[in-house]
């Protein structure tokens, strides 16, 4: 039997196919690298096959329609974006519904409904709420806290909204922090009520009516038009498959969804130029990065600079996308990374950085390097401000009933070592290195974005952007997803982005994975495996824990929570 006679069989009665894309099963950006918790993931799915499977689909005479379950999954606003973009888009060409039991329950699922509402129709069910009062952002400062257990923070930054380091060391809330933080809250709600009206079909302020009246009951958000139809998710597939002549053996779900001759087809790309995607994710490290004992993961500016090394030496990539997923930490791991990707701009290869959920502080400074820089609207960014300091224990030692005596040889030695706080020397030095990271960062990112340092200056000093406002004022270029980052690639390389080859330089192949490198010129993914290893790493595992994770002098405040 055939590859093609096999495919055949896969699908349904007469070939017809009924799509389903279940986020309640789970979405992933991308999948994990530890086994358990892949298997544990088998039935979710990935934005990428997402990505690939809608566009087949959309193309495919066999596929119908598209009911989605769309219910929050767990996943960031930048995700969600991205997701109701693909949906948007297949909608261009296929009929579509989403339903849910409730978009939130008693409480709010702006994100949820907003990706709802990229399908045609949008179903609740009658006892279910329609809850889209905007967002909440949390800011939280643990000084209070750390001092009750004998640890005293003691933090410099660059600048005012630096609020990483407020989330240690500030005793309240600054006018800068809560300015900052209630424009991303506004810049997130303005976006999301946008694009409801204009999905929709709806002026902007009657979306805001419903937003400041939610939640909304399902008869209230039906006669405000934020929803169609009232009914079960039996009536909504009964419907659906009856107004697109199928039955319930032709529902697919996304992911397990093939086209005819789609192996045929990806064989037949092979013959064009290659994109290759470069991936910086987690906080930015320099070496190899780590793949923590509590499963937290680092971008190690060693394994970045290997895999675009690896583009220099394939005359077969016409571009690269660097693709970020970053807070930021290391201020000479992320330099590095800029460096690197200039090589690549050097050797006559476009570089187009995409953003992810977050791209700031050490992930914009990778990212600004590039010829151009895609962001969803929810993205966090910018950052561009600089932090350092440490956590002084000799408190919590004495609560403990611990001894510790320090020897130190030479007058910096014990400069952020928590034995002791800083002396107004240790300061001094403390605050020419932030003079001079501040300065650098600054510079370099007015020289990237073609501003003058002035104009860039006012646009930095720490402060956080959403990818909106971002490129109001000129950090990005453009506004959407993975998938127009990889068309602007192809426009900057003149390729065709239906013919270009798309390759990952971090998958790395089982039998290479096996084999001993045998330079730094050799291409890997490896990471090393970090120990936990003394109090002050243990009170850092701990921040991390409640989302404020330092990672290096360009780090992000550890988590904006928006609910």
């Amino acid at each position: 039997m055939g590859l093609r006679e096999i495919l055949d069989q896969l699908t349904s009665r007469d070939g017809r196919v009924v799509l389903e894309l279940d986020l309640a099963r789970g979405l992933v950006e991308v999948r994990p690298r530890n086994p358990l918790a892949a298997l544990q993931l088998l039935n979710a799915t990935t934005v990428a096959t997402l990505r690939d499977h809608l566009s087949q689909a959309a193309k495919d005479h066999r596929v119908a329609g598209l009911i989605v379950h769309a219910v929050e999954c767990g996943q960031p606003m930048p995700v969600m974006e991205e997701v109701g973009d693909l949906i948007e888009e297949f909608g261009r060409h296929k009929p579509t519904v989403a339903w849910a039991e409730s978009y939130g329950e008693l409480g709010n699922s702006l994100w949820a409904y907003l990706l709802a509402t990229a399908a045609h129709k949008v179903w609740v069910q009658p006892s279910g709420d329609v809850g889209i009062g905007g967002a909440e952002l949390n800011i939280i400062l643990a000084r209070g806290m750390l001092e009750k257990v004998g640890i005293q923070p003691q933090f410099g930054k660059r600048w005012e909204y630096k609020t990483a380091a407020d989330q240690f060391a500030a005793e309240d809330v600054s006018d800068a922090n809560r300015e900052m933080m209630t424009r991303l809250g506004q810049s997130l709600v303005e976006d999301a009520v946008t694009t409801i009206a204009r999905r929709r079909g709806m002026s902007v302020e009657r979306v805001w009516e419903g937003v400041n009246d939610s939640p909304l009951t399902p008869e209230r958000a039906q006669d405000l038009g934020l929803v169609d139809r009232i009914g079960y998710r039996d009536e909504v597939y009964d419907e659906a498959l009856e107004e697109w002549d199928g039955a319930l053996d032709d529902l697919r779900f996304v992911h397990r969804y093939a086209a005819k001759g789609g192996l045929v087809k990806k064989l037949r790309r092979s013959t064009g130029g290659k994109v290759a995607v470069v991936s910086i994710r987690g906080g930015i490290v320099t070496g190899r990065g780590a793949q923590g004992p509590t499963g937290g993961e680092s971008a190690g500016s060693d394994v970045v600079d290997e895999h675009l090394r690896a583009v220099l030496r394939d005359d077969s990539i016409r571009a690269v996308l660097l693709d970020i997923d970053s807070p930021g930490g290391s201020a000479v791991a992320s330099d590095f990374m800029r460096r690197s990707v200039l090589r690549v701009r050097e050797s006559g290869r476009p570089v187009v950085a995409r953003m992810g959920s977050v791209a700031a502080s050490g992930g914009y400074y990778a990212a600004m390097g590039a010829d151009e820089i895609v962001a969803q609207a929810s993205t966090l960014t910018g950052s561009i401000g600089v932090l350092a300091g440490k956590f002084v224990t000799a408190g919590l030692y004495e609560k403990l009933g611990l001894k510790r005596e320090s020897i130190r040889i030479g007058a910096r030695a014990g400069m952020l070592s928590s034995a002791a706080g800083f002396s107004a020397e240790d300061w001094a030095k403390l605050d020419e290195s932030l003079d001079r990271i501040y300065a650098t960062f600054t510079s370099l990112a007015a020289h990237d974005r073609g501003m003058e340092v002035d104009q860039l200056e006012a646009l930095a000093k720490g402060r956080v952007w959403t990818g909106s406002d971002a490129a109001a004022n000129g950090l990005v270029d453009h506004i959407g997803g993975w998938r127009l980052a990889y068309e602007r690639a192809c426009a900057l390389a003149d390729l065709d982005p239906a013919t270009a080859t798309i390759t990952r330089q971090s998958h790395v192949g089982l039998v290479e994975r096996l084999m001993p490198v045998t330079s730094s010129e050799s291409r890997s993914n490896a990471s090393v495996v970090s120990p936990l290893t003394g109090v002050d790493d243990l009170l850092v595992r701990a921040g991390a824990l409640l989302g404020l994770p330092i990672h290096g002098a360009l780090s992000l405040q550890g988590r904006i929570d928006v609910n």
